[in-house]
């Protein structure tokens, strides 16, 4: 499984022969300009994980690309003339040699005066490689066996000490920050030597270096 951090909670993942985008949003770049894509999923519909303005030219450029959204965004976006699957949780998708399954249903609470949204992580598989989750915005299921989590490290959802319960509790081998955006460099690094000291599995940081292969 290779796994590309393009920006706050936007990962690029190639495992079983397929190439899958999660939560190409306004905070990350580089993946407007992505080709050979096999299916984009989205999450939930806040911008930072679901940019209306450039997804568009995306999905033209990958002809046949599949996209699978929290139903909510599905319908929005079909409003909008795209073709898009609604993807619940519970659900599966198989695409090529992976199979993405649904889990979850609600984005965290914010603020009480907030309403919630739907909100769908992505549990992604593929025979003979690790097993990936991307909760989306949301700590409240933990899948058994995840070998590689892409853990929320800041958010206006969530306390630090709640990314520390999360991570152990889901228990996987690795994890990778995302959902990073809000943070300066400083805060950032303080973030990582915290879940590092905390999260009780190895942190890899893929901020800016390219395709990490996790196996």
């Amino acid at each position: 499984m290779d796994i590309t951090h393009l920006g706050h909670a936007c990962v690029l993942v190639e495992v079983g022969g397929a190439r899958l985008l999660i939560d190409p949003g306004t905070f990350a770049t580089g993946w407007e300009s992505l080709g050979r894509l096999d299916a984009v999923l989205i999450t939930h519909t806040h911008p930072d994980h679901c940019d209306r303005d450039r997804l568009p030219a995306l999905l033209a450029a990958n002809e046949g690309v599949r996209v699978a959204a929290e139903p909510s965004v599905a319908e929005e976006l079909a409003g909008s003339g795209l073709s898009v699957q609604p993807f619940s949780a519970g659900e599966v998708l198989d695409v090529g040699g992976a199979t993405i399954t649904g889990v979850g249903g609600r984005h965290a609470i914010i603020h009480g005066d907030i309403p919630r949204v739907g909100n769908v992580g992505m549990l992604v598989r593929a025979d003979g490689e690790p097993t990936l989750l991307h909760p989306g915005d949301s700590y409240e299921v933990t899948p058994p066996g995840v070998d590689v989590l892409a853990v929320p490290l800041n958010a206006p959802w969530c306390a630090f000490k709640e990314t520390v319960a999360f991570t152990r509790a889901v228990a996987p081998r690795v994890v990778f920050p995302i959902h990073d955006g809000l943070l300066n460099d400083t805060g950032r690094a303080l973030y990582l030597r915290q879940l590092t000291a905390l999260g009780e599995a190895e942190v890899f940081d893929l901020a800016g270096k390219g395709a990490q292969t996790f196996t």
